[in-house]
Protein backbone atom coordinates (compact mmCIF):
# COMPACT_ATOMS: atom_id res chain seq x y z
CA UNK A 1 0.00 0.00 0.00
CA UNK A 2 2.74 2.26 -0.45
CA UNK A 3 0.93 4.79 -2.81
CA UNK A 4 2.37 8.16 -3.30
CA UNK A 5 -0.46 11.01 -3.48
CA UNK A 6 0.82 14.34 -4.64
CA UNK A 7 -1.40 17.45 -3.55
CA UNK A 8 -0.62 21.31 -5.07
CA UNK A 9 -2.33 23.45 -2.64
CA UNK A 10 -3.25 26.71 -4.43
CA UNK A 11 -5.19 30.04 -3.27
CA UNK A 12 -6.00 32.72 -4.92
CA UNK A 13 -5.46 35.66 -2.09
CA UNK A 14 -1.86 36.36 -1.47
CA UNK A 15 -0.61 39.90 0.64
CA UNK A 16 2.52 40.20 -1.84
CA UNK A 17 0.68 38.88 -5.26
CA UNK A 18 -2.97 38.38 -5.40
CA UNK A 19 -4.01 35.14 -8.13
CA UNK A 20 -0.39 34.23 -8.22
CA UNK A 21 -1.39 30.69 -9.11
CA UNK A 22 -3.07 31.56 -12.34
CA UNK A 23 -0.50 34.80 -13.40
CA UNK A 24 0.89 33.62 -16.65
CA UNK A 25 4.83 33.09 -17.00
CA UNK A 26 5.92 32.31 -20.72
CA UNK A 27 2.38 31.77 -21.63
CA UNK A 28 0.86 29.44 -19.32
CA UNK A 29 -0.19 30.00 -15.76
CA UNK A 30 2.21 29.64 -12.67
CA UNK A 31 0.14 26.67 -11.17
CA UNK A 32 0.09 24.93 -14.69
CA UNK A 33 4.05 25.11 -15.10
CA UNK A 34 4.03 23.15 -11.72
CA UNK A 35 1.34 20.21 -12.07
CA UNK A 36 3.26 19.75 -15.78
CA UNK A 37 6.75 19.41 -13.73
CA UNK A 38 5.07 17.08 -11.46
CA UNK A 39 3.11 14.89 -14.14
CA UNK A 40 6.58 14.09 -15.20
CA UNK A 41 7.55 12.15 -11.77
CA UNK A 42 7.71 8.51 -11.59
CA UNK A 43 7.09 7.81 -8.32
CA UNK A 44 3.37 9.75 -7.68
CA UNK A 45 0.55 7.57 -8.31
CA UNK A 46 -1.89 10.77 -8.06
CA UNK A 47 -1.92 14.01 -8.29
CA UNK A 48 -4.26 17.13 -7.10
CA UNK A 49 -4.22 20.78 -7.28
CA UNK A 50 -6.53 21.69 -3.82
CA UNK A 51 -8.07 24.64 -4.00
CA UNK A 52 -11.01 26.95 -2.55
CA UNK A 53 -11.39 29.34 -5.79
CA UNK A 54 -13.26 28.50 -8.48
CA UNK A 55 -11.03 30.78 -10.79
CA UNK A 56 -8.23 28.53 -10.03
CA UNK A 57 -10.51 24.85 -9.92
CA UNK A 58 -11.64 25.61 -13.42
CA UNK A 59 -8.45 26.93 -15.13
CA UNK A 60 -6.88 23.35 -13.71
CA UNK A 61 -9.84 21.47 -14.91
CA UNK A 62 -9.18 23.08 -18.67
CA UNK A 63 -5.70 21.97 -18.53
CA UNK A 64 -6.49 18.55 -17.25
CA UNK A 65 -5.90 18.44 -13.76
CA UNK A 66 -7.38 16.44 -11.08
CA UNK A 67 -9.33 19.03 -8.57
CA UNK A 68 -10.03 19.30 -5.19
CA UNK A 69 -12.55 21.84 -3.90
CA UNK A 70 -11.40 22.33 0.12
CA UNK A 71 -12.47 24.64 3.08
CA UNK A 72 -11.64 28.64 2.52
CA UNK A 73 -11.10 28.32 6.13
CA UNK A 74 -7.36 26.61 6.28
CA UNK A 75 -4.88 28.89 7.83
CA UNK A 76 -2.21 26.98 5.47
CA UNK A 77 -1.09 24.64 2.35
CA UNK A 78 -0.47 22.13 4.82
CA UNK A 79 -4.15 22.21 6.31
CA UNK A 80 -5.16 21.86 2.66
CA UNK A 81 -3.22 19.20 1.80
CA UNK A 82 -4.72 17.03 4.99
CA UNK A 83 -8.33 18.08 4.07
CA UNK A 84 -7.10 15.43 0.75
CA UNK A 85 -5.37 12.96 2.60
CA UNK A 86 -8.10 12.26 4.91
CA UNK A 87 -10.36 11.46 2.28
CA UNK A 88 -7.41 9.68 0.27
CA UNK A 89 -7.12 6.46 2.51
CA UNK A 90 -5.67 4.48 -0.23
CA UNK A 91 -2.37 6.53 0.00
CA UNK A 92 0.61 5.49 2.58
CA UNK A 93 2.42 9.06 1.54
CA UNK A 94 1.09 12.24 1.61
CA UNK A 95 3.95 15.54 -0.74
CA UNK A 96 2.92 18.80 0.00
CA UNK A 97 4.22 20.65 -3.67
CA UNK A 98 4.43 24.02 -3.61
CA UNK A 99 2.52 26.01 -6.42
CA UNK A 100 4.80 28.54 -7.20
CA UNK A 101 8.41 26.71 -7.85
CA UNK A 102 7.75 26.97 -12.16
CA UNK A 103 11.37 25.46 -11.91
CA UNK A 104 11.01 21.82 -9.48
CA UNK A 105 12.33 19.17 -10.52
CA UNK A 106 10.57 16.09 -10.71
CA UNK A 107 13.60 14.14 -9.52
CA UNK A 108 13.19 15.57 -6.18
CA UNK A 109 9.82 15.18 -6.11
CA UNK A 110 10.70 11.20 -6.72
CA UNK A 111 13.49 11.17 -4.70
CA UNK A 112 11.33 11.74 -1.15
CA UNK A 113 8.60 9.28 -2.40
CA UNK A 114 11.60 6.79 -2.44
CA UNK A 115 13.19 7.86 0.86
CA UNK A 116 9.69 7.60 2.90
CA UNK A 117 9.26 3.59 0.53
CA UNK A 118 12.81 3.56 1.81
CA UNK A 119 12.02 1.14 4.65
CA UNK A 120 13.56 2.97 7.20
CA UNK A 121 10.93 4.81 9.82
CA UNK A 122 11.02 8.78 8.15
CA UNK A 123 8.32 10.52 9.01
CA UNK A 124 8.64 13.75 7.02
CA UNK A 125 11.11 14.56 4.53
CA UNK A 126 12.18 17.85 2.97
CA UNK A 127 14.98 19.26 1.31
CA UNK A 128 17.56 22.10 0.88
CA UNK A 129 20.13 23.43 -0.68
CA UNK A 130 23.31 25.64 -0.53
CA UNK A 131 22.87 28.98 -1.32
CA UNK A 132 24.73 30.04 -4.26
CA UNK A 133 25.55 33.23 -2.42
CA UNK A 134 25.99 33.26 0.77
CA UNK A 135 24.75 36.46 1.61
CA UNK A 136 21.48 35.35 -0.01
CA UNK A 137 21.43 33.73 3.55
CA UNK A 138 20.82 37.40 5.11
CA UNK A 139 17.19 37.70 3.57
CA UNK A 140 14.48 36.87 6.54
CA UNK A 141 12.48 35.75 3.29
CA UNK A 142 14.43 32.72 2.48
CA UNK A 143 13.93 30.09 4.90
CA UNK A 144 17.48 28.49 6.47
CA UNK A 145 17.82 25.06 8.05
CA UNK A 146 20.69 23.36 10.16
CA UNK A 147 20.77 19.48 10.05
CA UNK A 148 22.66 16.99 11.98
CA UNK A 149 25.04 14.13 10.77
CA UNK A 150 22.09 11.72 9.50
CA UNK A 151 20.73 14.53 7.68
CA UNK A 152 17.82 15.20 9.91
CA UNK A 153 16.84 18.72 10.61
CA UNK A 154 18.08 20.34 13.55
CA UNK A 155 16.19 23.91 13.56
CA UNK A 156 15.01 25.89 10.72
CA UNK A 157 15.09 29.69 10.81
CA UNK A 158 14.74 32.95 9.14
CA UNK A 159 17.67 34.03 10.52
CA UNK A 160 20.98 33.08 9.28
CA UNK A 161 21.58 30.13 11.18
CA UNK A 162 24.31 28.52 11.92
CA UNK A 163 26.32 31.98 13.03
CA UNK A 164 30.16 32.19 12.56
CA UNK A 165 32.22 33.13 15.41
CA UNK A 166 34.97 32.60 13.60
CA UNK A 167 35.81 33.52 9.71
CA UNK A 168 35.20 30.31 8.26
CA UNK A 169 33.66 28.54 5.09
CA UNK A 170 30.13 28.38 6.37
CA UNK A 171 27.45 26.18 4.14
CA UNK A 172 24.07 27.88 4.73
CA UNK A 173 21.62 25.35 3.52
CA UNK A 174 18.74 26.79 2.20
CA UNK A 175 15.29 25.17 2.98
CA UNK A 176 13.10 24.49 -0.17
CA UNK A 177 9.13 24.08 0.89
CA UNK A 178 8.67 20.90 -0.66
CA UNK A 179 7.34 17.87 2.06
CA UNK A 180 6.57 14.07 1.98
CA UNK A 181 4.63 13.26 4.64
CA UNK A 182 3.67 9.60 6.20
CA UNK A 183 -0.45 9.94 5.88
CA UNK A 184 -0.67 9.72 9.70
CA UNK A 185 2.04 11.28 10.87
CA UNK A 186 0.20 14.65 8.10
CA UNK A 187 -3.26 13.70 9.65
CA UNK A 188 -1.63 14.50 13.62
CA UNK A 189 0.38 17.23 12.62
CA UNK A 190 -2.78 19.67 11.54
CA UNK A 191 -4.38 18.52 14.85
CA UNK A 192 -1.33 20.18 16.74
CA UNK A 193 -1.48 23.85 17.96
CA UNK A 194 0.80 26.23 16.68
CA UNK A 195 3.83 26.08 18.81
CA UNK A 196 5.95 28.49 20.52
CA UNK A 197 8.88 28.53 18.14
CA UNK A 198 6.83 28.29 14.97
CA UNK A 199 4.73 31.57 15.86
CA UNK A 200 7.88 33.16 16.42
CA UNK A 201 9.64 32.30 13.31
CA UNK A 202 6.32 31.82 11.39
CA UNK A 203 7.53 28.78 10.15
CA UNK A 204 5.06 25.46 10.97
CA UNK A 205 7.80 23.07 10.24
CA UNK A 206 9.25 23.83 13.47
CA UNK A 207 5.94 22.72 15.20
CA UNK A 208 7.40 19.05 14.01
CA UNK A 209 10.49 19.45 15.88
CA UNK A 210 8.80 21.11 18.70
CA UNK A 211 6.53 17.23 18.92
CA UNK A 212 9.63 15.33 18.68
CA UNK A 213 9.37 14.44 15.04
CA UNK A 214 12.23 14.14 12.63
CA UNK A 215 12.56 15.73 9.57
CA UNK A 216 14.42 14.10 7.41
CA UNK A 217 16.41 16.47 4.70
CA UNK A 218 17.28 15.69 0.89
CA UNK A 219 19.89 17.92 0.29
CA UNK A 220 20.60 18.84 -3.31
CA UNK A 221 23.36 20.88 -5.48
CA UNK A 222 20.59 23.13 -6.24
CA UNK A 223 16.89 24.28 -5.23
CA UNK A 224 14.17 25.90 -7.40
CA UNK A 225 13.57 29.26 -7.08
CA UNK A 226 10.33 30.00 -5.83
CA UNK A 227 7.56 33.16 -7.02
CA UNK A 228 6.44 35.69 -4.15
CA UNK A 229 6.41 38.95 -6.21
CA UNK A 230 5.19 40.21 -9.91
CA UNK A 231 9.24 40.89 -10.43
CA UNK A 232 10.23 37.38 -9.16
CA UNK A 233 7.98 36.15 -12.14
CA UNK A 234 9.46 38.70 -14.58
CA UNK A 235 12.52 36.73 -13.59
CA UNK A 236 11.51 33.73 -14.26
CA UNK A 237 9.80 33.88 -17.36
CA UNK A 238 13.30 35.17 -18.96
CA UNK A 239 14.95 31.67 -17.65
CA UNK A 240 11.83 29.89 -19.15
CA UNK A 241 12.10 31.32 -22.21
CA UNK A 242 15.79 30.87 -22.34
CA UNK A 243 15.23 27.45 -21.46
CA UNK A 244 13.07 26.74 -24.12
CA UNK A 245 14.65 28.28 -26.71
CA UNK A 246 17.68 26.41 -25.71
CA UNK A 247 16.06 23.17 -25.71
CA UNK A 248 14.64 23.71 -28.92
CA UNK A 249 18.16 24.62 -30.73
CA UNK A 250 19.86 21.41 -29.15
Amino acid sequence: MNKALGVIPARWSSTRFPGKPLHRIADKPLLQHVWQRCQTAKNLDRLIVATDDMRIAEAAFKWGAEVALTSPRHRSGTDRVAEVARRAKAFSFVLNIQGDEPLLDPRLIDAVVEKLRSGVKIDIVTAAHPFQNPSEAESPHQNKVVIDRHNCALYFSRSVIPYSAKPSRVRYLRHQGIYGFRRDVLLQFVKWKPSPLERAESLEQLRALENGVKVHVLVTKHGSPGVDTPADAKSLEQKLVRAQQSARSG
